[in-house]
């Protein structure tokens, strides 16, 4: 049975999404205290988090920052504002997914089971974990980027994004395939969210000057190139 922990403070809201939750066989977990998140996630140890982004004391921004200090479990922010903003933001920040209030219970289960799904149905056998990339070494279980500039952690969005593009490198990967790959079924996620996920990955790949190696082919996908394909 997996864990989720539900930050929202709209009382009659997270009795619903607990219900429907349960009858899914979710174990659902919530906050008493806005004050101990920390607190309770670290007793949970949840498989999954969902958090509303205006919460009291502090706003789920914050506790998004503060759990990916300690971990790289999946989140989903819910939101009732519609400034675009937020999605960028929550994305930025490491989250796997963005709802917006008010939702179809349907769609949420189905974002949920998804993320679940590629996150701890994400098979990798031992002997094809590493893989070498422009003289960086990626570690598939560990979620992880490394060369002579340092290491970085990657989300398991991101570095699914990486996987799907050096495993076809030097290969166009259109965007279609992209989602339907790492969503399962792209008609939940919307062509922004991609976007901002590759965006975020790149941002990240900077840190190790292998950012430049990802393009994006206007109008069909994106690419990863080797060192020994002629790079401008």
């Amino acid at each position: 049975m997996f864990k989720i922990m539900l930050i929202e403070d709209d009382a009659s809201l997270f009795n619903e999404i607990k219900k429907r939750l349960t009858q899914w066989s979710y174990d659902v977990y919530g906050v008493d205290n806005f004050h101990l998140v920390m607190e309770v996630f670290s007793k949970v140890k949840p498989d999954l988090v969902i958090i509303d982004i205006q919460l009291p004391k502090f706003d789920g921004f914050h506790w998004c920052r503060m759990i990916r200090t300690h971990s790289n479990v999946p989140i989903i922010f819910l939101s009732s504002r519609d400034h675009p903003t937020d999605m960028v933001m929550s994305m930025q920040l490491g989250a796997d997914d963005f709802i917006q209030k008010p939702f179809h219970f349907d769609v949420l289960i189905a974002k949920i089971q998804a993320i679940l799904r590629r996150t701890y149905n994400y098979n990798i056998h031992e002997e094809t974990a590493l893989r070498t990339w422009n003289g960086a070494t990626i570690d598939y279980l560990k979620n992880t980027v490394s060369n002579e500039k340092g290491n970085i952690m990657l989300t398991k969005n991101e570095i699914y994004i990486l996987k799907i593009l050096v495993e076809h490198k030097n290969h166009i990967v259109s965007r279609e395939e992209i989602m339907k790959s790492l969503w399962e079924d792209e008609r939940f996620v919307s062509d922004n969210t991609l976007t901002v996920n590759v965006n975020r990955l790149r941002k990240r790949l900077e840190e190790l000057d292998l950012n430049n190696w990802i393009e994006t082919i206007v109008g069909q996908g994106y690419m990863a190139l080797e060192a020994d394909v002629d790079h401008v």
